[in-house]
């Protein structure tokens, strides 16, 4: 087995151990650039109307319908600590499926689909801090994106 690709036991298991790079969707929370697998994703939508929700904890923006489906929506901004986002027509919801179900994450814009090979994917870095939500660190050159754990954002 070549272990000179294979990803740290600390972080899971993100991408094949050979050279087959794995797809991700980049997008923008305030000045930082997020990414989840695209495999996790189901649609992108645009202004989408969202049903205020009594007593939801902050993060839950509400809910929408997607064709049917009542789907909640997570503030990602709100749910990181970083504030409430705006709701406008310029905002983007992400339809991702987690643990078996549809969420909607409300994101300020998606940047792009990247591939990242395992030795673009490192485990974060110790800071005697756990966050729950980075599952690892993706590197494109200069570009660094934050690898999020899908079912923890949305537990």
């Amino acid at each position: 087995m070549n272990t000179a690709h294979a990803i740290s036991s600390s972080a899971p298991n993100l991408a094949p151990a050979n050279d087959k790079p794995n797809q991700y969707l980049a997008f923008r929370v305030g000045e930082q650039e997020y990414a989840i697998d695209i495999l996790d994703v189901h649609e992108i939508r645009g202004h989408t109307p969202i049903t205020v929700l009594p007593q939801t904890p902050g993060f839950v923006r509400g809910a929408m319908n997607l064709r049917g489906t009542i789907v909640p929506v997570y503030d990602v901004r709100d749910r990181f600590g970083l504030g409430s986002s705006e709701y406008h027509r310029f905002s983007v919801i992400i339809i991702v499926v987690a643990k078996g179900r549809q969420i909607g994450l409300l994101v300020d814009a998606v940047s792009d689909v990247v591939d990242l090979k395992p030795d673009q994917i490192k485990p974060p870095p110790e800071m005697g801090v756990t966050d729950g939500f980075v599952q690892a660190l993706g590197r494109i050159e200069e570009r660094l994106l934050i690898i999020l754990d899908l079912p923890r954002i949305v537990a």
